[in-house]
């Protein structure tokens, strides 16, 4: 089951089958998520991954909330038989999932590229939207310093020379700044598309590496860096890629086991289930959000979680909550035991 693409530039009109890798248990949670936030379609797991095909863009998927990583599917199929054959057989197979389709390897690439450069132009027209407020709010001020000073003018008619060529230097520095401000943004934003650019290169000097885990059966016959070397191999014949393994502009994911051979492509870099707003580790956060879920908040309720520890499942609850499905009203009550003290006794 390979990745899907009609059309390279119509971005997330276009479904792309993903996976995502969840905590043992969490499965059913991740497979309602992804229905009731993405819309998502032909959502099936197997332990510990959760596959669906999804329109939905690269802001949208990254509010997952039950995931641990998400992945663009590049293949899945049955496992290696590994019982009856030579490793010379098997070595062969594996370069075949690479040579026999590489039409799905191209397609996922094009997936995976539209999404980056997608995000990439939204979040350049959030800058730009954010700085012309900015330049607004600045401008406003402008004008009100403006009154006052030609209040202050009237006020004065003797020193009316001398403030008007004050006000004139004044007004000629201000348009200095705000051009060199201008530049200066101008600049800046080349140099983020360009880095944008060099981060999703053509598909001809594109650099990867292989990342592989293997466990059942073939891990008896084949380390996991024999795997990645094989694949790796494979891809660099096939399409001339170049491996890099310490910065490369791809990472090609491969999971082997005796249920199933996945291989993928990681979005993100940084795992969905890192969170910016938690700084101490505590409880894993994909946990916290579960349990929080469970509790079914309403509008105008409190939560208390009395042996909080360091309080993720009330912060899970307080960012997710009150944004994502437009509670208003949810209010987060944060009970420290050793604060109570005697007073619960």
């Amino acid at each position: 089951m390979a990745a899907r693409l009609a059309d390279p530039d119509s971005g997330p009109e276009v479904g792309a089958r993903f996976f995502c890798t969840a905590g043992r248990g969490l499965e059913p949670f991740l497979m309602r998520e992804v229905r009731v936030r993405l819309q998502a379609t032909q959502v099936e797991y197997v332990s510990g991954k959760v596959f669906f095909t999804t329109y939905s863009d690269l802001n949208m998927l990254k509010k997952l909330k039950s995931a641990e990583r998400l992945f663009l599917l590049v293949k899945k199929q049955f496992p290696f038989n590994v019982s009856s054959i030579s490793k010379g057989k098997i070595f062969n197979e594996m370069q075949r999932l690479i040579n026999d389709d590489p039409e799905s390897w191209l397609n996922a690439i094009a997936i995976w590229k539209n999404l980056l450069e997608l995000d990439a132009e939204k979040e350049k027209l959030s800058l730009r939207g954010a700085n012309l407020l900015k330049r607004k709010m600045g401008e406003n001020d402008t004008i009100i310093a403006k009154k006052l000073k030609a209040e202050q003018m009237q006020a004065t008619p003797e020193n009316r020379k001398c403030q008007l060529e004050r006000q004139i230097e004044e007004e000629t520095l201000e348009q200095g700044d705000v051009l060199t401000k201008r530049d200066k943004f101008q600049e800046a934003e080349l140099q983020n598309v360009r880095a944008k650019a060099v981060d999703t290169p053509n598909q001809d000097n594109l650099t990867f590496r292989v990342s592989c885990r293997c466990s059942g059966a073939i891990a008896k016959i084949f380390s996991a860096q024999e795997l990645g070397r094989i694949i790796g191999i494979a891809l660099m014949k096939q399409f001339g890629w170049k491996a890099d393994l310490r910065n490369p502009n791809l990472e090609i994911f491969i999971h082997l086991n005796d249920i199933y051979s996945v291989m993928g492509i990681p979005v993100l870099r940084v795992p969905l289930a890192s969170r910016a707003y938690i700084r101490a580790a505590g409880l894993r956060s994909t946990i916290a959000w579960a349990m929080a879920s469970v509790a079914e908040i309403k509008p105008g309720a409190f939560v208390l979680d009395p042996m909080c520890g360091l309080g993720t499942i009330l912060l899970e609850a307080a960012k997710e909550w009150p944004n994502c499905h437009c509670l208003q009203n949810v209010s987060i009550l944060l009970f420290l035991t050793f604060h109570l003290g005697k007073s619960l006794s």
